[in-house]
């Protein structure tokens, strides 16, 4: 399936639910989003996570928000496109 070839693979973990972004998400615009909304009553951040499924999450000021990266093996599927949703690291085996 990879041939070798990695991946950069995004984690962000809001208040203990973990979520894998989908390979097209612009990490330094989802922060700023995050930030944006903690300082808001409550404001909904949508993105795409891995199988290529829309998320949204209620971001409030007691959100606890983490994002993490590792090197992975590479996965053609992930390519952000709700259209085309996927179920996951097995599929490919």
């Amino acid at each position: 399936m990879t041939n070798g070839e990695t991946m950069i693979q995004t984690e962000v973990v809001f208040d203990g639910a973990r979520f894998l972004l989908a390979q097209d998400q612009d990490v330094d615009d989802l922060r700023r989003r995050i930030e944006a909304a903690a300082k808001t009553a409550g404001t909904f951040v949508d993105m795409v996570v891995v199988g290529n499924k829309a998320v949204s999450v209620l971001i409030t000021s007691s959100t606890q928000v983490t994002i993490s990266v590792a090197t992975v093996a590479y996965d053609p599927r992930d390519t952000g496109d709700v259209d085309f949703p996927y179920s996951g690291y097995l599929d490919a085996m």
